[in-house]
Order: C-alpha cells, then structure tokens, then sequence
C-alpha cells in the first residue's frame, strides 16, 4: 500500500503519517484487544470457559469484547459546520472529543453495560467507531480475533493469571487502551 502511494504527490511527511497510522491502527489496536480481551476473559472464568467450549460463541464474543474493552476509548473531532447535538450547540471550528467507551456502556443501549456477557448480541457499539470514520480495517481485525482466542483457548486450556489481577499494569493514558505487562501461567 505504501509503495503505492509513493507513485501519488504526497510529501515524505504525509507518507511516513499514514504508514505509522497505519501500523498503529492496524496492529497496535489488535494485539491491545487479544491481550486485553484474554486478561477480561480469565478475570472472569465463567466466560472463558463458554468461549472454549462452544465454538459458536466467537463471533458475538468478538464483538462483546469490542464493546467492552474499547481499546481506542476517544476520538477528536472538529466541527466543520455548526450543528445541534442532543440539544446542545456546537459551533463550527469546536472540538468534539467523543467518549467510544461510555458509549459502548451507556445503559440506555445496553442491558447491564458493566457486565461482561459473551451471548450478548451487542448491536450498535462503537468498538471500530461509526459512520465515514468507523475503522477501515474491521473486518481483517474481526478475523484475526475470531481466529486468535479459540487458538489461545485450545493451546492453553488451563491458562490462568498468573497473580492478582489488580497487580496488571494498564495502558490508561495512552491512545490505545491495554496491558502493559501480562503474566501467565497454564
């Protein structure tokens, strides 16, 4: 992709921008969801072990995950008009930041918002954002998810934390949400 780009009148600048947008977008955020959404899953064992044994589940698990890990938990935004949001006004040239993650708990669009439920058919979250902005790569990220935790799952059956789950670093202020460190065992 990049080599293609290369042929268009971009500057070095530009070029070098979108490659690490894309590796950024296109790899962080997919290992931060398979290490992130395996520290949920063994946080709650009942949950894990429906995902090992019905190989059905993966699909809605993946976007279960999506919903409640929201690694990319705000996006920015400038307004290019004025509009009207919720009865709220928003002048053309303001910033909008737009909290992905307390949209994918509002309790107003999903029951139980806080619980972690792997037959929940989580229609509507914004795990890959929405509209002209949702996230290009979706679908290759659905797969690689939907291939990585029944391959975790069957190579690890007993994989377990490896200590308290309170002693797992977080990446909380970083653009992408996950784990810093992730000690195992099985």
């Amino acid at each position: 992709m990049l080599s293609d780009l290369t042929a268009h009148d971009l500057t070095d600048d530009e070029l070098t921008g979108i490659g690490v947008l894309l590796l950024a977008a296109g790899l962080d955020t997919t290992t931060n969801v398979i290490a992130l959404g395996t520290f949920a899953l063994l946080q709650h064992p009942d949950q894990w072990a429906a995902l090992r044994t019905d190989p059905d589940l993966v699909a809605p698990a993946v976007e279960e995950l999506m919903r409640y890990l929201t690694v990319v938990p705000t996006l920015v935004r400038v307004a290019l008009e004025d509009v009207e949001l919720d009865g709220h006004p928003v002048k053309s040239g303001s910033t909008v930041v737009l909290a992905s993650s307390a949209a994918n708990r509002d309790p107003a669009k999903f029951t139980g918002p806080n619980t972690l439920d792997l037959r929940r058919n989580p229609v509507g979250h914004v795990g890959f954002g929405h509209g002209p902005h949702q996230c290009l790569g979706q679908q290759l990220a659905r797969v690689e998810l939907r291939v990585a935790f029944p391959a975790l799952a069957a190579r690890f059956p007993g994989l377990r934390l490896a200590g308290p789950a309170d002693d797992i670093p977080l990446r909380e202020r970083a653009t992408v949400y996950g784990v810093t460190t992730f000690p195992v065992t099985w």
